[in-house]
């Protein structure tokens, strides 16, 4: 009787055990379902801003700019097709191109908007939409830099990346350079479209293209991280230490200061990473350690103002 009991009891523990699993489970999945449904209203928004740029603000004053709308515009001067069906087309090859050459898992981040944004933009290429009342190519370059760098900013924000150069770039690294930086053959690849650019539509809309670049740079920092923040310091206590530390100081080329810290509760001694750099190159940090340590505790907080050697900063000697 009594090992009947016992048989019983365990029996019953387990059905508990499963019940919390899967109560655990079910709630999981609501707030995973609940977080995608956030991402997808803020990509909805971001993908209208980009769509609205190049709908209303680019194309109809003739400008172009770097990156795979640079490319399609370059394209459009041969190929007589609506500009979203070819960014349609090219986001599928650079998605294709990406699952062959670096995998599933990689094409999977850039899926997302590689099939949403093209969809947005060629509903608004089916509106009446026009910003400036006439030509002005000075105004067109400004805020088309503006509305796409809010574009590019919110998906930054939310996680998620474009399917354009910056996965070209990937791929160029991965397979040829590998000992370049990331952002310096994304450079090169964006400055040879808008050379590219000059040869077709003329100099100065090339000109004009470089200022819808530097606009839409700071517009992307301006929305990720506010107007007054120009340096953020990052903290990171990591098992990885060396990975990342080579990672800063090759591929972002900033200095990297290690300190040795000690849990409070587990009294485990750990690395604890500090360095200083763009709102820009915190976002390509974060994510090479999302990859490298998923464990990793990362803080990031604004700085005001810093003095120093460091390329970046201001001299300590300057008034």
């Amino acid at each position: 009787m009594g090992k009947e009991e016992h048989q019983k009891r365990r029996w019953l523990l387990k059905d508990k055990v499963g019940e919390a699993k899967a109560r655990l489970r079910q709630a999981f999945h609501k707030d995973k379902m609940k977080l995608f449904f956030t991402d997808l209203f803020f990509l909805l928004i971001a993908c209208a801003l980009g769509a609205y740029s190049v709908v209303a603000v680019l194309v109809p004053n003739g400008l172009t700019s770097g990156g795979l709308t640079g490319i399609v515009r370059i394209l459009q001067r041969f190929i007589p097709l609506d500009f979203s069906i070819m960014f349609y087309g090219g986001s599928m090859i650079i998605l294709l191109l990406v699952c062959l050459s670096m995998g599933f898992k990689e094409a999977r981040k850039i899926a997302l908007l590689a099939v949403l944004f093209p969809t947005v933009l060629f509903i608004f290429e089916q509106m009446p939409l026009l910003l400036l009342e006439e030509k002005d190519l000075i105004l067109a370059a400004i805020f088309c830099g503006v509305f796409s760098g809010a574009c590019s900013g919110i998906i930054f924000w939310r996680g998620y990346s474009f399917c354009g150069t910056d996965a070209i770039a990937k791929i160029i690294r991965k397979k040829w350079l590998p000992s370049v930086a990331l952002s310096q053959i994304l450079l090169f690849i964006d400055g040879a479209i808008i050379i590219g650019s000059a040869a077709i539509y003329g100099r100065n809309i090339a000109l004009y293209a470089l200022v819808t670049q530097v606009i839409f740079a700071k517009t992307v920092d301006y929305v990720m991280y506010g107007f007054e923040t120009k340096i953020v310091k990052l903290e990171i206590i990591t098992r990885h230490s060396a990975e990342i530390t080579e990672y800063i100081m090759r591929q972002i080329d900033r200095g990297v200061t290690e300190v040795n810290v000690i849990g409070g509760y587990t009294k485990t001694t750990h690395k604890q990473l500090v360095t200083l750099c763009s709102p820009r190159e915190s976002v390509l940090i974060k994510k090479f350690i999302a990859k490298t340590d998923k464990n990793a505790f990362v803080t990031v907080s604004h700085v005001g103002t810093v003095w120093g050697a460091g390329e970046g900063f201001r001299d300590i000697d300057v008034d």
